[in-house]
């Protein structure tokens, strides 16, 4: 038996113990709901993946088996349970489908219908992250739809924002301090850096966050106004639509005609259905987008600043290079909560990139403030 595959049942064996502990832990978050019994059965075909690898170890003399979820499972579920599972399905589901590509593979996969297995799962997860909202409610509540959620990029946008923050004030910053300018005036540039920065982000995510709140709007007011012109229409579209996902044609059609008796209920469900707009959110609110840019961009920038608050000179330029590092550092780890890449990797990369747009702008403020100062 070669190293390599005792390391790939190994590696294999891990992540199912880490995807039957998510998706147990997903099911008691949706307990009550048909979403539970969903998850508890995807639990169920990652413990029988599990045995499959744990029998191959076995077979090879391997009594060190991982029986418990890596920390990376362990903070998405933390995270699923603060936030709500819509923030992780996203990822969740990237990282079935990476497992299904995986297993193809892989001939011990491939003959316990893994691969297959696992694009069910990443098949399921993608419709569920696609909306929010349950499955309880019965058929007819699962039919209609749930609201849109991106709970994934949510994360990753409050990962970036703050990355923004600190790689830009960080540059600015070391800029500034190449030109030898006092410390003082460091410290004001970069307060500066981070309040511009953070209400040219705030303000970009309110016009983006308005913008699509009022194109939504737009988009309800004319289906309410084809939904009372011309019904039957309306009913037919949505009977399409339900044959799409695999509904028999003559329980669709029932199904778009019993919906457009109620106008309120039809147009909530075509809102969903056809646009895919939650009419009650209609994407979100825009002071809330914008109040969030803001905090994680000043969270970054602030950073590199404040070692300048407290002191000045030789002390306050290495203090700043060796924060800026561990934050840098920190935000590329955690980027791997998504990503499910390796974490010292991912934060050595970012390291790399903030210090070379440090250094870059650092080398440019010392050719400018030579070449001013004479």
């Amino acid at each position: 038996m070669a190293s390599a595959d005792r390391q790939r049942y190994l590696d294999n064996l891990q992540g199912e113990v880490d995807g039957a502990a998510l998706y147990h832990a997903l099911a008691d978050i949706e307990a009550g709901s048909e979403l539970a019994t969903v998850y508890r059965r995807m639990a169920e075909a990652e413990e029988r993946h599990a045995e499959i690898w744990r029998a191959k170890l076995r077979e090879i003399g391997e009594t060190n088996l991982p029986s418990a979820p890596g920390w990376r499972t362990r903070v998405l579920i933390a995270l699923a349970r603060r936030f709500g599972p819509a923030t992780i399905l996203p990822t969740v589901a990237a990282q079935e489908q990476a497992d299904s590509q995986r297993y193809q593979e892989q001939p011990e996969a491939r003959g316990a219908r893994m691969a297959a297995d696992e694009q069910s799962h990443a098949r399921l997860f993608r419709a569920i992250s696609e909306q929010s909202g349950g499955l309880t409610g019965g058929a007819v509540a699962r039919l209609e739809g749930r609201h849109r959620a991106g709970g994934g990029n949510a994360l990753r946008a409050a990962v970036l924002g703050a990355n923004d923050g600190l790689v830009s004030n960080a540059s600015l910053v070391m800029g500034v301090a190449g030109a030898e300018l006092a410390g003082r005036s460091i410290l004001i540039t970069g307060l500066a850096g981070l309040l511009a920065g953070s209400l040219s982000m705030a303000l970009g995510e309110w016009l983006s966050v308005q913008s699509s709140r009022e194109l939504y709007a737009h988009q309800i007011k004319i289906e309410r106004e084809e939904l009372l012109a011309a019904p039957e229409e309306e009913a037919a579209e949505l009977a399409l639509i339900y044959q799409a996902k695999g509904v028999p044609a003559e329980q669709a059609r029932e199904l778009g005609r019993r919906i457009v008796q109620d106008p309120r209920t039809a147009l909530d469900t075509l809102a969903r259905e056809e646009l895919g707009i939650d009419p009650e959110e209609l994407g979100g609110s825009a002071w809330v987008a914008a109040a969030t840019s803001f905090f994680l961009f000043s969270a970054g920038a602030i950073v590199p600043v404040a070692p300048y608050v407290f002191s000045e000179g030789t002390s306050a330029f290495v203090a700043s290079i060796i924060l800026s590092i561990i934050a840098l550092f920190a935000i590329g780890a955690a980027i791997t909560i998504i990503t499910g890449r390796n974490a010292v990797q991912s934060g050595l990369r970012q390291v790399l990139f903030g210090v070379a747009a440090a250094a870059i702008t650092f080398v440019v403020g010392r050719a400018i403030g030579t070449s001013l100062g004479g």
